[in-house]
């Protein structure tokens, strides 16, 4: 097959007396940036649409009657253009001079200051003298939320914030109001700039008009030290930059990579620094010790820690070795009773043997997605060095029937850039828009420039910044027979044979309007893929989801593909991190054990914990907490100081938070980036992968000699060479169970994870929980089920799940569909009910 190459029409043009080949149409800033020619400007922006509101950019073209804007003049053939004459010079000084009539001396303390493009342009092009003799105008501050603070008197009127809300982050709430001198960038209505991505219209601000409250006036650009990283909190990965000072960390920037979030950071990823230097901050060992925690040093820790774990796993080997005897003699008695005709009291002793009291050798540990490969890895080789394959990163997830079938890495089945020349897609279970604030992004610029459509099914109707083609909101009882009405679609549409698995799944719904567009925009579509976001995950029956939507990826052509949960959803499935498959999604000579969902049942000998707080991590929270206290041993390695943790466990070793350790994170796209540490741990933590390595030599196995996080990773990465990035379509569809489609009545709660409730650090991000997104403990219903339930007056009620109830506020609204009670996930209160996904009732 012969690859063809877009040719692209070029004009030869001349600047600054140098001949250069463009483009054809390009602007003529384009043109100079790309041959490294200084051009002014402040409105003009690589990513926003043009303006030429700001004039900065004049420059001389020959044959033009006056100055042109170069970020608005296409360049055409034989052009001949100077950006340093006299005459440009002149215009550029004329436009700096207007700028600067109403901007106040600010410079000694504006946040901007150091690295402000209004001070270096006014220094390189304006003069040194003012005309302006009248009064300066003044702007009253606006308070637009906790994350942006206004020193509106600055702006130059540029719009590159308003044209950021209206064209990225697909939120027209900041304008210019008024005309002339009484213009004024401001919300429309008196209210917050209410964005996910908000924080970026302080970046695209060329002046001061626009900082970070949470580090205003903390410090100054060149006393900052700016460290590389990676962001913690989603499976994007973005890029960003740490700016520390005196070993403080005071902000964080983004760190341009086309490739995954472009020059953008979610405000998440901006702000949730806060909640890295803590009061909770975990920063000793400590011991309880007859119910009361005490102070310990490291070595004390460490050693109880390491022999326990391996009194335990020497026991299990005792015991083995002994029911192996056993077994020997009770064959030999057995046929020594044949031989005598004694079989009755080789019964009776056979029986004996039964009623012994059986002794606890289980261990198992429980990961967070948002640890880093290094830690993750780590932690399931120490335990299987140890004996025990109950490792499980998957916390919020509840059904694991098919995880046998499951890829070596579920991934996001494409390029992250993918996502934005997309034509068709359709998201199962997915908040996307505040889950993965950069996926989304990609995803609006896939609906505005390639006019996609883009269809979800959900448990309730999200808020997005686009327009969708589909947006289906059911009880999470009907999820499943939702997905399984467009699976009917698309094969009544290709007309080929259902697989067994999902036959009479498929057979039984009846196919709306909306399925067949769905499965019709799929067919069609020249680039389609189809998605399964958190909910998904977390959905009690996610196996049943993933094989339906896998067919209908299959039978479409579309991609099939992931949004995970954490940050490194992807790096825990590659270290290992799962009962059933070691690092590299081996299976031969593997220890293999239980998943999270089968240890619930299960009494521990001892377990560690690894950056979780059981309260607020899990999917059924309050099941968590009751195992881990059921657990006669419980070792705790994290950066808080967390009350629930205190209750169940029985050592805390504290480890160094994001930001004090080097790591690795996989994103969705199956991206290794590692980092490096940018402040020192808090007191006394230290890096959980050094607490791991330690553990492991302690307890005298081979395997931990390494002296960094690179060795780990590479060593990590030896064992995933043969990785090879496939999301297994066949094996899922025709490798899971058959399935069921729920015919249960009656309300049932449906859960997500707030998107600033997500892991401990953003919990504690003082100024992101001020903000509308975040959430507390409450139920919401539509206006229609309040009625019927007799409490749409009520401010709080009672909800009852199983044995458990508890009082919170009602939320009124009509987003939530029939049958079904919106309740938050990792939220305080989270540990009181139940599972995320199951039948309540509700009363006033």
């Amino acid at each position: 097959m012969t690859e063809v190459t877009e040719q692209i029409e070029t004009v030869t043009i001349t600047v600054d007396g140098k001949e250069v080949q463009a483009p054809k149409g390009a602007m003529l800033i384009e043109v100079t940036d790309a041959q490294n020619i200084k051009v002014p400007r402040f409105c003009y922006h690589k990513k926003l649409s043009i303006s030429a509101n700001c004039r900065m950019c004049l420059v001389e073209v020959e044959k033009a009657p006056k100055p042109l804007p170069a970020c608005a003049t296409p360049v055409m053939d034989g052009m001949v253009v100077h950006t340093h004459s006299q005459y440009a010079r002149d215009a550029q000084k004329s436009v700096m001079e207007f700028l600067l009539i109403n901007h106040p001396l600010d410079c000694p303390i504006c946040d901007q200051g150091g690295e402000c493009e209004l001070q270096d342009v006014a220094v390189a092009y304006g003069g040194d003298v003012s005309q302006y003799s009248e009064s300066k105008r003044v702007v009253f501050d606006k308070n637009i939320g906790p994350l942006v603070a206004t020193e509106l008197t600055r702006c130059i009127h540029c719009t590159r914030c308003v044209r950021f809300g209206r064209e990225i982050a697909g939120m027209r709430e900041l304008g210019m109001t008024g005309r002339g001198e009484e213009s004024l960038i401001s919300t429309f209505v008196d209210e917050c700039f209410n964005s996910e991505m908000s924080g970026n219209a302080i970046d695209v601000c060329p002046v001061g008009a626009l900082t970070a409250k949470p580090s205003r006036y903390k410090g100054r650009a060149w006393e900052m030290i700016q460290h590389r990283s990676i962001a913690p909190h989603d499976c994007i990965g973005s890029n960003i930059f740490v700016h520390t000072l005196r070993g403080e960390i005071v902000r964080v920037v983004p760190r341009e990579n086309e490739a995954v979030n472009e020059v953008w950071i979610s405000d998440r990823d901006r702000f949730s620094y806060e909640g890295v230097d803590t009061e909770d901050r975990l920063t000793t060992p400590m011991i309880k010790r007859d119910g009361q925690w005490q102070a310990a040093n490291w070595d004390e820790a460490l050693q109880l820690v390491a022999d326990k774990f391996k009194a335990v796993a020497d026991l299990k080997v005792k015991l083995a070795e002994e029911e192996v005897a056993k077994e020997a003699a009770r064959e030999a008695a057995a046929a020594e009773a044949e031989a005598a005709d004694t079989a009755a009291e080789s019964d009776e002793a056979s029986e004996a043997d039964v009623q012994e009291e059986a002794v606890v050798t289980e261990t198992a540990a429980l990961v967070s997605a948002n640890a880093t490969l290094e830690e993750q890895y780590l932690t399931q080789k120490l335990m299987r060095v140890l004996g025990s394959g109950n490792i499980d990163f998957r916390l919020r997830q509840s059904d694991f029937s098919d995880q046998d079938v499951a890829p070596v890495m579920p991934w996001l089945g494409q390029d992250i850039e993918q996502l934005e020349k997309l034509d068709a897609a359709l998201l199962i279970g997915s908040n996307v828009r505040k889950e993965q604030p950069i996926a989304n992004l990609r995803l609006r610029k896939a609906v505005v420039n390639n006019n996609a459509q883009i269809s979800f099914i959900n448990t309730r109707e999200y808020e997005f910044n686009y327009p969708l083609a589909n947006n289906i909101a059911v009880a999470q009882q009907d999820l499943v027979a939702e997905l399984a009405s467009v699976a009917s679609a698309v094969y009544q549409l290709t007309g080929h044979p259902v697989p067994e698995n999902i036959a009479d799944a498929v057979s039984k719904p009846t196919v709306t309007e909306a399925h067949a567009s769905i499965a019709k925009q799929l067919s069609d579509a020249g680039s389609a893929t189809v998605l399964l976001g958190n909910v998904a995950h977390m959905h009690p029956q996610f196996s049943a989801l993933r094989a339906l939507a896998a067919a209908i990826a299959s039978e479409t052509g579309s991609t099939f593909g992931y949004l995970t949960d954490g940050c490194n959803a992807a790096g825990a499935w590659l270290a290992g991190a799962v009962p059933h498959r070691g690092a590299g999604g081996l299976t031969e000579d593997v220890v293999a054990g239980k998943n999270l969902g089968e240890l619930m049942s299960e009494k521990l000998a001892a377990c560690l914990l690894l950056n979780i707080e059981p309260d607020t991590d899990a999917a059924d929270a309050k099941a968590l907490m009751a195992m881990l206290d059921n657990s006669d041993f419980v070792v705790s390695i994290s950066a808080y100081d967390s009350a629930s943790v205190k209750q169940v466990a029985d050592v805390l070793l504290p480890a160094a938070g994001f930001m004090e350790t080097s790591g690795t994170y996989v994103n969705a796209e199956g991206f290794w980036q590692s980092f490096n540490a940018v402040v020192e741990p808090e007191g006394g933590a230290r890096p959980a992968w050094k607490i791991l390595r330690v553990l492991g030599n302690l307890t005298g196995v081979d395997g931990f000699e390494q002296m960094s996080s690179e060795d780990v990773k590479n060593e990590v990465r030896a064992q995933c060479e043969s990785v090879e990035l496939s999301n297994a379509v066949s094996a899922v569809v025709t490798g899971s169970t058959s399935i069921k489609i729920s015919e249960t009545s009656g309300i049932h709660r449906s859960s997500d994870v707030p998107i600033y409730a997500g892991d401990a650090v953003v919990r504690r991000a003082t100024s992101l929980q001020k903000t509308v997104d975040a959430q507390t403990m409450s139920v919401s219903l539509n206006s229609a089920e309040a009625e019927r339930l007799g409490v749409s007056a009520a401010e709080t009620v009672t909800v009852k799940q199983g044995d458990n109830s508890a009082t919170m506020q009602l939320i009124i609204d009509d987003a939530i569909p029939d049958a079904s009670a919106w309740i938050p996930l990792a939220v305080e209160g989270n540990d009181v009910l139940g599972p995320a996904f199951a039948e309540v009732s509700i009363e006033a």
